[in-house]
Protein backbone atom coordinates (compact mmCIF):
# COMPACT_ATOMS: atom_id res chain seq x y z
CA UNK A 1 0.00 0.00 0.00
CA UNK A 2 2.81 2.41 0.86
CA UNK A 3 4.73 1.41 -2.28
CA UNK A 4 1.73 2.13 -4.51
CA UNK A 5 1.32 5.51 -2.85
CA UNK A 6 4.99 6.45 -3.24
CA UNK A 7 5.52 5.16 -6.80
CA UNK A 8 2.17 5.89 -8.44
CA UNK A 9 0.39 8.25 -6.08
CA UNK A 10 -2.57 5.85 -5.80
CA UNK A 11 -4.37 4.93 -2.59
CA UNK A 12 -5.55 1.32 -2.48
CA UNK A 13 -7.35 -0.60 0.21
CA UNK A 14 -5.87 -3.51 2.14
CA UNK A 15 -8.07 -6.04 0.33
CA UNK A 16 -6.97 -4.77 -3.10
CA UNK A 17 -3.31 -4.96 -2.06
CA UNK A 18 -3.83 -8.49 -0.75
CA UNK A 19 -5.51 -9.70 -3.94
CA UNK A 20 -2.74 -8.17 -6.04
CA UNK A 21 -0.15 -9.88 -3.93
CA UNK A 22 -1.91 -13.23 -4.29
CA UNK A 23 -2.12 -12.83 -8.09
CA UNK A 24 1.62 -12.19 -8.24
CA UNK A 25 2.27 -15.21 -6.06
CA UNK A 26 0.03 -17.42 -8.23
CA UNK A 27 2.19 -16.60 -11.26
CA UNK A 28 5.26 -17.82 -9.36
CA UNK A 29 3.62 -20.84 -7.73
CA UNK A 30 2.32 -22.66 -10.83
CA UNK A 31 -1.19 -21.27 -10.45
CA UNK A 32 -3.75 -20.98 -7.68
CA UNK A 33 -4.06 -23.71 -5.02
CA UNK A 34 -7.00 -25.19 -6.98
CA UNK A 35 -5.08 -25.12 -10.26
CA UNK A 36 -2.07 -26.65 -8.49
CA UNK A 37 -4.08 -29.77 -7.59
CA UNK A 38 -5.23 -30.16 -11.21
CA UNK A 39 -1.62 -29.84 -12.35
CA UNK A 40 -0.30 -32.42 -9.87
CA UNK A 41 -1.04 -35.65 -11.85
CA UNK A 42 0.82 -34.31 -14.87
CA UNK A 43 3.73 -33.20 -12.73
CA UNK A 44 4.00 -36.62 -11.08
CA UNK A 45 3.97 -38.28 -14.51
CA UNK A 46 6.90 -36.10 -15.60
CA UNK A 47 8.71 -36.80 -12.33
CA UNK A 48 8.54 -40.54 -12.97
CA UNK A 49 9.47 -40.05 -16.62
CA UNK A 50 12.62 -38.08 -15.76
CA UNK A 51 13.46 -40.21 -12.70
CA UNK A 52 12.81 -43.86 -13.64
CA UNK A 53 12.31 -46.40 -10.85
CA UNK A 54 11.09 -43.69 -8.49
CA UNK A 55 7.96 -44.65 -6.56
CA UNK A 56 4.98 -42.26 -6.62
CA UNK A 57 1.57 -43.10 -5.18
CA UNK A 58 -1.38 -40.73 -5.49
CA UNK A 59 -4.64 -41.78 -3.87
CA UNK A 60 -7.96 -40.02 -4.26
CA UNK A 61 -11.30 -40.29 -2.52
CA UNK A 62 -14.81 -39.98 -3.91
CA UNK A 63 -15.18 -37.19 -6.45
CA UNK A 64 -11.48 -37.36 -7.44
CA UNK A 65 -10.53 -35.46 -4.30
CA UNK A 66 -6.93 -35.57 -3.12
CA UNK A 67 -6.30 -37.91 -0.18
CA UNK A 68 -2.70 -39.17 0.02
CA UNK A 69 0.60 -38.65 -1.82
CA UNK A 70 3.81 -40.66 -1.43
CA UNK A 71 7.14 -39.95 -3.14
CA UNK A 72 10.42 -41.88 -2.91
CA UNK A 73 13.09 -40.98 -5.46
CA UNK A 74 15.00 -43.78 -7.13
CA UNK A 75 18.26 -42.24 -5.90
CA UNK A 76 17.02 -42.48 -2.30
CA UNK A 77 15.88 -46.08 -2.74
CA UNK A 78 19.34 -47.04 -4.04
CA UNK A 79 21.20 -45.07 -1.38
CA UNK A 80 19.39 -46.51 1.63
CA UNK A 81 21.19 -49.84 1.21
CA UNK A 82 24.42 -48.03 2.16
CA UNK A 83 23.01 -46.16 5.18
CA UNK A 84 22.64 -47.22 8.80
CA UNK A 85 19.28 -49.05 9.21
CA UNK A 86 17.87 -46.43 11.59
CA UNK A 87 14.91 -44.43 10.24
CA UNK A 88 13.64 -41.27 11.90
CA UNK A 89 10.01 -40.44 11.12
CA UNK A 90 8.05 -37.29 11.84
CA UNK A 91 5.13 -35.21 10.61
CA UNK A 92 4.61 -31.46 10.37
CA UNK A 93 1.70 -29.30 9.28
CA UNK A 94 1.44 -27.60 5.90
CA UNK A 95 0.50 -23.92 5.84
CA UNK A 96 -1.29 -23.54 2.49
CA UNK A 97 -4.95 -22.93 1.79
CA UNK A 98 -5.86 -26.62 2.05
CA UNK A 99 -3.44 -27.29 4.93
CA UNK A 100 -2.62 -31.01 5.44
CA UNK A 101 0.38 -32.80 6.95
CA UNK A 102 3.84 -33.61 5.58
CA UNK A 103 5.21 -37.04 6.57
CA UNK A 104 8.96 -37.61 6.33
CA UNK A 105 11.31 -40.58 6.70
CA UNK A 106 15.04 -39.83 6.91
CA UNK A 107 18.27 -41.48 8.07
CA UNK A 108 22.01 -40.77 8.40
CA UNK A 109 24.55 -41.21 5.62
CA UNK A 110 28.18 -42.23 6.19
CA UNK A 111 29.11 -38.60 6.88
CA UNK A 112 26.37 -38.29 9.53
CA UNK A 113 24.26 -35.96 7.36
CA UNK A 114 20.53 -36.08 6.66
CA UNK A 115 19.60 -38.56 3.95
CA UNK A 116 15.97 -38.14 2.77
CA UNK A 117 14.17 -41.42 2.12
CA UNK A 118 10.50 -40.67 1.50
CA UNK A 119 7.91 -37.90 1.68
CA UNK A 120 4.16 -38.15 2.15
CA UNK A 121 1.20 -35.79 2.29
CA UNK A 122 -2.00 -36.61 4.13
CA UNK A 123 -4.93 -35.00 5.88
CA UNK A 124 -3.84 -35.22 9.54
CA UNK A 125 -1.66 -37.09 12.02
CA UNK A 126 -4.07 -39.96 12.57
CA UNK A 127 -3.79 -43.76 12.57
CA UNK A 128 -4.96 -44.13 8.97
CA UNK A 129 -2.48 -41.61 7.56
CA UNK A 130 0.49 -42.99 9.46
CA UNK A 131 -0.37 -46.59 8.59
CA UNK A 132 -0.69 -45.65 4.92
CA UNK A 133 2.64 -43.79 4.87
CA UNK A 134 4.60 -46.46 6.74
CA UNK A 135 3.02 -49.14 4.59
CA UNK A 136 4.45 -47.45 1.50
CA UNK A 137 7.83 -47.08 3.20
CA UNK A 138 7.85 -50.81 3.95
CA UNK A 139 6.88 -51.79 0.39
CA UNK A 140 9.62 -49.58 -1.11
CA UNK A 141 12.56 -50.06 1.27
CA UNK A 142 11.76 -53.52 2.59
CA UNK A 143 12.44 -54.80 6.09
CA UNK A 144 15.95 -55.04 7.50
CA UNK A 145 16.30 -57.49 10.42
CA UNK A 146 18.26 -54.80 12.29
CA UNK A 147 15.81 -52.00 11.44
CA UNK A 148 15.22 -49.34 14.10
CA UNK A 149 12.53 -46.67 13.89
CA UNK A 150 12.88 -43.53 16.00
CA UNK A 151 10.01 -41.11 16.60
CA UNK A 152 8.21 -39.11 19.26
CA UNK A 153 5.52 -40.67 21.47
CA UNK A 154 2.54 -39.79 19.27
CA UNK A 155 -0.10 -42.46 19.77
CA UNK A 156 -0.86 -42.81 16.05
CA UNK A 157 2.82 -43.40 15.27
CA UNK A 158 3.03 -46.09 17.93
CA UNK A 159 -0.09 -47.82 16.57
CA UNK A 160 1.13 -47.63 12.96
CA UNK A 161 4.62 -48.96 13.76
CA UNK A 162 3.15 -51.92 15.66
CA UNK A 163 0.87 -52.66 12.71
CA UNK A 164 3.32 -52.19 9.82
CA UNK A 165 6.72 -52.95 11.41
CA UNK A 166 5.96 -55.37 14.26
CA UNK A 167 9.43 -56.93 14.02
CA UNK A 168 11.35 -53.61 14.09
CA UNK A 169 12.57 -51.97 17.28
CA UNK A 170 10.70 -48.71 17.94
CA UNK A 171 12.83 -46.22 19.88
CA UNK A 172 11.66 -42.94 21.39
CA UNK A 173 13.29 -39.55 20.94
CA UNK A 174 14.81 -38.79 24.32
CA UNK A 175 14.18 -35.05 24.06
CA UNK A 176 10.48 -35.51 23.36
CA UNK A 177 10.30 -37.78 26.38
CA UNK A 178 12.11 -35.14 28.45
CA UNK A 179 9.40 -32.62 27.52
CA UNK A 180 6.77 -35.12 28.65
CA UNK A 181 8.62 -35.50 31.95
CA UNK A 182 8.75 -31.73 32.42
CA UNK A 183 4.98 -31.64 32.02
CA UNK A 184 4.45 -34.51 34.44
CA UNK A 185 6.90 -33.27 37.09
CA UNK A 186 6.70 -29.50 36.75
CA UNK A 187 8.36 -28.73 40.08
CA UNK A 188 11.41 -30.90 39.30
CA UNK A 189 12.47 -29.48 35.92
CA UNK A 190 16.01 -28.61 37.01
CA UNK A 191 16.66 -32.05 38.51
CA UNK A 192 15.23 -33.78 35.42
CA UNK A 193 17.41 -31.84 33.05
CA UNK A 194 20.48 -32.47 35.17
CA UNK A 195 20.18 -36.26 35.49
CA UNK A 196 17.92 -37.51 32.69
CA UNK A 197 20.16 -36.70 29.69
CA UNK A 198 23.18 -38.43 31.24
CA UNK A 199 21.08 -41.46 32.09
CA UNK A 200 19.68 -41.74 28.57
CA UNK A 201 23.03 -41.30 26.80
CA UNK A 202 25.24 -43.60 28.85
CA UNK A 203 26.56 -46.74 27.15
CA UNK A 204 27.69 -48.63 30.23
CA UNK A 205 25.18 -50.71 32.21
CA UNK A 206 26.93 -50.11 35.54
CA UNK A 207 26.92 -46.36 34.94
CA UNK A 208 23.26 -46.58 34.03
CA UNK A 209 22.29 -48.14 37.37
CA UNK A 210 24.09 -45.38 39.28
CA UNK A 211 22.66 -42.56 37.17
CA UNK A 212 19.15 -43.99 37.11
CA UNK A 213 19.16 -44.36 40.90
CA UNK A 214 20.28 -40.73 41.23
CA UNK A 215 17.52 -39.61 38.86
CA UNK A 216 14.82 -41.56 40.71
CA UNK A 217 16.04 -40.24 44.06
CA UNK A 218 15.95 -36.64 42.85
CA UNK A 219 12.51 -36.92 41.21
CA UNK A 220 10.05 -39.11 43.16
CA UNK A 221 7.62 -40.95 40.89
CA UNK A 222 9.76 -40.77 37.75
CA UNK A 223 10.88 -44.41 38.10
CA UNK A 224 7.37 -45.80 37.63
CA UNK A 225 6.69 -43.40 34.74
CA UNK A 226 9.85 -44.31 32.81
CA UNK A 227 9.45 -48.03 33.41
CA UNK A 228 5.90 -47.81 32.04
CA UNK A 229 7.29 -46.15 28.90
CA UNK A 230 9.92 -48.89 28.56
CA UNK A 231 13.57 -48.47 29.52
CA UNK A 232 14.80 -50.02 26.28
CA UNK A 233 12.92 -47.46 24.17
CA UNK A 234 14.73 -44.34 25.39
CA UNK A 235 17.99 -45.53 26.97
CA UNK A 236 21.01 -46.25 24.83
CA UNK A 237 22.36 -48.88 27.24
CA UNK A 238 19.18 -51.01 27.11
CA UNK A 239 18.35 -50.83 23.39
CA UNK A 240 18.07 -54.36 21.93
CA UNK A 241 19.17 -53.09 18.50
CA UNK A 242 21.90 -50.68 17.50
CA UNK A 243 20.71 -47.09 17.24
CA UNK A 244 24.12 -45.87 15.92
CA UNK A 245 24.08 -42.81 18.20
CA UNK A 246 20.66 -41.68 16.89
CA UNK A 247 18.89 -41.00 20.16
CA UNK A 248 16.63 -38.17 18.93
CA UNK A 249 14.56 -37.14 15.91
CA UNK A 250 16.77 -34.09 15.33
CA UNK A 251 17.41 -35.06 11.72
CA UNK A 252 13.66 -35.03 11.06
CA UNK A 253 13.22 -31.74 12.91
CA UNK A 254 16.11 -30.25 10.91
CA UNK A 255 14.47 -31.25 7.63
CA UNK A 256 11.20 -29.67 8.80
CA UNK A 257 13.10 -26.46 9.56
CA UNK A 258 14.60 -26.42 6.06
CA UNK A 259 11.11 -26.74 4.56
CA UNK A 260 9.43 -24.19 6.85
CA UNK A 261 8.89 -21.61 4.07
CA UNK A 262 8.19 -24.22 1.40
CA UNK A 263 5.25 -25.59 3.39
CA UNK A 264 3.25 -22.45 2.55
CA UNK A 265 3.23 -23.25 -1.20
CA UNK A 266 0.44 -24.96 -3.17
CA UNK A 267 0.81 -28.71 -3.54
CA UNK A 268 2.58 -28.91 -6.95
CA UNK A 269 5.00 -26.08 -6.20
CA UNK A 270 5.63 -27.67 -2.79
CA UNK A 271 6.53 -31.05 -4.30
CA UNK A 272 8.75 -29.35 -6.86
CA UNK A 273 10.68 -27.53 -4.12
CA UNK A 274 11.25 -30.84 -2.33
CA UNK A 275 12.64 -32.30 -5.55
CA UNK A 276 14.92 -29.28 -6.04
CA UNK A 277 16.21 -29.57 -2.47
CA UNK A 278 16.98 -33.28 -2.84
CA UNK A 279 18.53 -32.70 -6.26
CA UNK A 280 20.83 -30.05 -4.77
CA UNK A 281 21.80 -32.16 -1.76
CA UNK A 282 22.60 -35.24 -3.85
CA UNK A 283 24.81 -33.28 -6.24
CA UNK A 284 26.72 -31.43 -3.50
CA UNK A 285 27.30 -34.53 -1.39
CA UNK A 286 28.17 -36.74 -4.36
CA UNK A 287 30.83 -34.19 -5.31
CA UNK A 288 32.07 -34.02 -1.73
CA UNK A 289 32.25 -37.80 -1.41
CA UNK A 290 34.11 -38.10 -4.71
CA UNK A 291 36.74 -35.66 -3.43
CA UNK A 292 37.27 -37.56 -0.18
CA UNK A 293 40.75 -39.11 0.01
CA UNK A 294 40.55 -40.77 3.43
CA UNK A 295 39.35 -44.29 4.24
CA UNK A 296 36.39 -43.04 6.26
CA UNK A 297 34.02 -40.15 5.67
CA UNK A 298 35.21 -36.72 6.79
CA UNK A 299 33.03 -36.56 9.89
CA UNK A 300 34.13 -40.01 11.06
CA UNK A 301 37.79 -39.25 10.36
CA UNK A 302 37.50 -36.21 12.62
CA UNK A 303 35.97 -38.31 15.41
CA UNK A 304 38.71 -40.94 15.10
CA UNK A 305 41.45 -38.32 15.32
CA UNK A 306 39.90 -36.83 18.46
CA UNK A 307 39.64 -40.27 20.06
CA UNK A 308 43.24 -41.11 19.11
CA UNK A 309 44.42 -37.97 20.90
CA UNK A 310 42.58 -38.99 24.06
CA UNK A 311 43.92 -42.55 23.78
CA UNK A 312 47.52 -41.30 23.97
CA UNK A 313 47.20 -40.86 27.74
CA UNK A 314 45.83 -44.36 28.39
CA UNK A 315 47.81 -47.36 29.55
CA UNK A 316 47.46 -50.80 27.91
CA UNK A 317 48.20 -54.13 29.64
CA UNK A 318 48.10 -57.27 27.48
CA UNK A 319 46.48 -60.51 28.69
CA UNK A 320 46.95 -62.42 25.42
CA UNK A 321 46.81 -61.58 21.72
CA UNK A 322 43.11 -60.69 21.94
CA UNK A 323 42.43 -59.56 25.54
CA UNK A 324 43.66 -56.22 26.86
CA UNK A 325 43.21 -54.15 29.99
CA UNK A 326 43.07 -50.39 29.32
CA UNK A 327 43.67 -47.92 32.15
CA UNK A 328 41.70 -44.70 31.63
CA UNK A 329 42.27 -42.42 34.60
CA UNK A 330 40.95 -44.17 37.70
CA UNK A 331 38.98 -46.80 35.74
CA UNK A 332 39.90 -49.98 33.87
CA UNK A 333 38.22 -51.25 30.70
CA UNK A 334 38.51 -54.70 29.14
CA UNK A 335 38.89 -54.89 25.36
CA UNK A 336 38.34 -58.16 23.48
CA UNK A 337 39.58 -57.84 19.89
CA UNK A 338 38.29 -61.31 19.00
CA UNK A 339 34.69 -60.39 19.83
CA UNK A 340 35.02 -56.68 19.00
CA UNK A 341 33.86 -55.61 22.44
CA UNK A 342 34.84 -53.10 25.11
CA UNK A 343 33.29 -52.91 28.57
CA UNK A 344 32.41 -49.25 27.93
CA UNK A 345 30.10 -50.70 25.21
CA UNK A 346 30.58 -47.74 22.87
CA UNK A 347 32.57 -49.90 20.43
CA UNK A 348 29.88 -52.53 19.92
CA UNK A 349 26.88 -50.17 19.97
CA UNK A 350 28.23 -47.53 17.55
CA UNK A 351 30.39 -49.94 15.50
CA UNK A 352 33.19 -47.39 15.68
CA UNK A 353 36.42 -47.83 17.74
CA UNK A 354 36.19 -46.13 21.13
CA UNK A 355 39.10 -44.45 22.94
CA UNK A 356 40.07 -47.70 24.66
CA UNK A 357 40.15 -49.74 21.45
CA UNK A 358 42.29 -47.07 19.79
CA UNK A 359 44.65 -47.25 22.75
CA UNK A 360 45.02 -50.99 22.03
CA UNK A 361 45.51 -50.28 18.32
CA UNK A 362 48.36 -47.92 19.20
CA UNK A 363 50.22 -50.78 20.95
CA UNK A 364 49.36 -53.66 18.58
CA UNK A 365 49.35 -54.46 14.84
CA UNK A 366 45.57 -53.95 14.62
CA UNK A 367 44.36 -51.28 12.20
CA UNK A 368 41.67 -48.80 13.31
CA UNK A 369 39.99 -48.71 9.89
CA UNK A 370 39.47 -52.48 9.95
CA UNK A 371 37.42 -52.08 13.13
CA UNK A 372 34.95 -49.57 11.68
CA UNK A 373 31.56 -50.48 10.26
CA UNK A 374 31.21 -50.29 6.49
CA UNK A 375 28.45 -47.72 7.00
CA UNK A 376 31.17 -45.15 7.83
CA UNK A 377 33.47 -45.82 4.87
CA UNK A 378 34.20 -43.57 1.94
CA UNK A 379 32.94 -46.23 -0.51
CA UNK A 380 29.54 -46.43 1.17
CA UNK A 381 29.36 -42.64 1.36
CA UNK A 382 29.99 -42.30 -2.38
CA UNK A 383 27.65 -45.17 -3.26
CA UNK A 384 24.86 -43.58 -1.18
CA UNK A 385 24.75 -40.61 -3.54
CA UNK A 386 25.51 -42.43 -6.78
CA UNK A 387 21.95 -41.90 -7.97
CA UNK A 388 20.97 -38.66 -9.69
CA UNK A 389 17.70 -36.78 -9.19
CA UNK A 390 17.00 -35.35 -12.63
CA UNK A 391 15.35 -31.97 -13.28
CA UNK A 392 11.87 -31.60 -14.75
CA UNK A 393 11.44 -29.40 -17.85
CA UNK A 394 9.15 -26.38 -18.01
CA UNK A 395 5.44 -27.07 -18.14
CA UNK A 396 5.32 -25.97 -21.78
CA UNK A 397 7.55 -28.96 -22.69
CA UNK A 398 5.56 -31.62 -20.86
CA UNK A 399 4.26 -34.62 -22.77
CA UNK A 400 1.29 -35.96 -20.85
CA UNK A 401 -0.87 -38.97 -21.85
CA UNK A 402 -4.46 -38.08 -22.61
CA UNK A 403 -5.81 -40.15 -19.72
CA UNK A 404 -3.74 -38.17 -17.23
CA UNK A 405 -4.31 -34.77 -18.82
CA UNK A 406 -8.08 -35.28 -18.74
CA UNK A 407 -8.05 -36.29 -15.09
CA UNK A 408 -8.97 -33.33 -12.87
CA UNK A 409 -7.76 -33.77 -9.34
CA UNK A 410 -9.84 -31.84 -6.83
CA UNK A 411 -8.60 -30.32 -3.56
CA UNK A 412 -9.47 -32.14 -0.34
CA UNK A 413 -12.41 -31.07 1.79
CA UNK A 414 -11.20 -28.78 4.54
CA UNK A 415 -12.91 -26.35 6.84
CA UNK A 416 -11.64 -22.89 5.92
CA UNK A 417 -10.91 -20.69 8.92
CA UNK A 418 -11.20 -16.91 8.65
CA UNK A 419 -8.05 -14.84 9.03
CA UNK A 420 -4.42 -15.41 8.27
CA UNK A 421 -2.85 -18.84 8.48
CA UNK A 422 -0.68 -19.53 11.49
CA UNK A 423 2.93 -19.76 10.32
CA UNK A 424 4.64 -20.51 13.61
CA UNK A 425 3.81 -23.71 15.39
CA UNK A 426 2.53 -23.76 18.92
CA UNK A 427 5.32 -24.83 21.32
CA UNK A 428 4.94 -28.21 22.95
CA UNK A 429 4.31 -28.43 26.68
CA UNK A 430 7.64 -28.39 28.48
CA UNK A 431 9.53 -27.06 25.45
CA UNK A 432 12.08 -24.37 26.22
CA UNK A 433 11.55 -21.26 24.10
CA UNK A 434 14.46 -19.06 23.00
CA UNK A 435 14.77 -15.80 24.94
CA UNK A 436 14.15 -12.76 22.69
CA UNK A 437 17.10 -10.46 22.05
CA UNK A 438 16.66 -6.71 21.73
CA UNK A 439 18.02 -5.33 18.44
CA UNK A 440 18.53 -1.90 20.09
CA UNK A 441 20.56 -2.62 23.23
CA UNK A 442 21.52 -6.24 22.35
CA UNK A 443 20.33 -7.55 25.73
CA UNK A 444 18.00 -10.53 26.18
CA UNK A 445 14.61 -10.65 27.86
CA UNK A 446 12.81 -7.97 25.85
CA UNK A 447 12.49 -6.60 22.31
CA UNK A 448 13.01 -3.24 20.66
CA UNK A 449 9.42 -2.11 21.21
CA UNK A 450 9.64 -2.52 25.00
CA UNK A 451 13.31 -1.53 25.43
CA UNK A 452 13.84 1.11 28.12
CA UNK A 453 17.65 1.03 28.32
CA UNK A 454 19.39 4.36 27.56
CA UNK A 455 21.56 4.30 24.47
CA UNK A 456 24.40 6.81 23.91
CA UNK A 457 24.30 8.61 20.57
CA UNK A 458 28.09 8.56 20.27
CA UNK A 459 30.84 6.94 22.38
CA UNK A 460 32.43 10.37 22.96
CA UNK A 461 29.26 11.57 24.70
CA UNK A 462 29.63 8.99 27.47
CA UNK A 463 33.29 9.98 27.95
CA UNK A 464 32.31 13.63 28.44
CA UNK A 465 29.51 12.81 30.91
CA UNK A 466 30.61 9.71 32.83
CA UNK A 467 28.22 10.46 35.69
CA UNK A 468 25.13 10.57 33.51
CA UNK A 469 23.13 7.56 32.40
CA UNK A 470 21.38 9.53 29.66
CA UNK A 471 22.89 10.29 26.24
CA UNK A 472 24.11 13.84 25.71
CA UNK A 473 24.85 15.75 22.52
CA UNK A 474 26.67 19.06 22.10
CA UNK A 475 25.13 21.51 19.62
CA UNK A 476 27.24 21.58 16.49
CA UNK A 477 24.96 23.19 13.91
CA UNK A 478 24.79 27.05 13.94
CA UNK A 479 21.03 26.98 14.41
CA UNK A 480 21.48 24.72 17.46
CA UNK A 481 23.97 27.15 19.02
CA UNK A 482 21.67 30.13 18.48
CA UNK A 483 18.80 28.23 20.07
CA UNK A 484 20.89 27.33 23.10
CA UNK A 485 22.01 30.97 23.52
CA UNK A 486 18.37 32.10 23.51
CA UNK A 487 17.64 29.60 26.28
Amino acid sequence: MDDMKCKFGVDISYSVAWRGRECAYDNLRLGTPEQSYKLLPGYLHMLMATNPRSVVNLEVSDGNKFQYLFIAFAASIHGFSYCQPVISIDATHLKGKYIGVLFTAVCHDANQQIFPLAFGVGDSKNDASWSWFLGRVKSVFGVNPALVIVSDRHRSINNAVQEVFPQAFHGICMYHLLNNLKTKFRNKTKELKQHYIRTAKTYNLQDFHVLFYTLCSAVPGVKEYLEAVGLDRWMRSHAPSRRYNIMTTNISESLNAVLVKVRELPITAFVNEIRLLCQKWFHERRTKAAGCTTMMSKDVETKLEERKDRAQAMGVICADQYMFDVVDGDRNYCVDMALWTCTCRKFQLDQLPCDHVLAVVRKTPYQAYDLCSLYYTREFWHETYRGVISPIPHISSWTIPQQISEFELQPPDVRTVAGRRRKRRLPSIGEELPTPKCSRCKERGHNRATCQNPIALHPADEAECPGSNLPTRQPTHPSDQQYMQQL
